[in-house]
């Protein structure tokens, strides 16, 4: 059975960092396609970051240059780092994974429960 759970979330002030980790059991994080999203207070979750078996990365728009996806495949870890943090951010924050390896061409199987970040101004 495939878990995954996410940590790291909190409150920061506009401009500071977060790492968010993602620890995944039942599941190898080196041979598939993982990612995160998040959702906003009345919004839709969307998309955040990508990073396929390969090791390429993919991010939104939004979030290119200041958030940063890995992965540490002895820890079977997922990370997000995040700098630049905007009152915009603040989201929870999801890890999800795919059942399939190769580019992320797929929806995500798996989603864990999430973990909270507040930016404030």
């Amino acid at each position: 059975q495939v878990q995954l759970v996410e940590s790291g979330g909190g409150s920061v002030q506009a401009g500071g960092s977060l790492r968010l980790s993602c620890v995944a059991s039942g599941y190898n994080v080196n041979a598939y396609c993982q990612g995160w999203y998040r959702q906003a207070p009345g919004k839709e979750r969307e998309f955040v970051s990508i990073i396929d078996s390969y090791g390429d990365t993919s991010y939104a728009d939004s979030v290119k240059g200041r958030f940063t996806i890995s992965r540490d495949n002895a820890k079977n870890t997922l990370y997000l780092q995040m700098n630049s943090l905007k009152p915009e951010d603040t989201a929870t924050y999801y890890c999800a994974a795919s059942r399939y390896g190769g580019r992320c061409q797929y929806a995500m199987d798996y989603w864990g429960r999430g973990t909270l970040v507040t930016i404030s101004s």
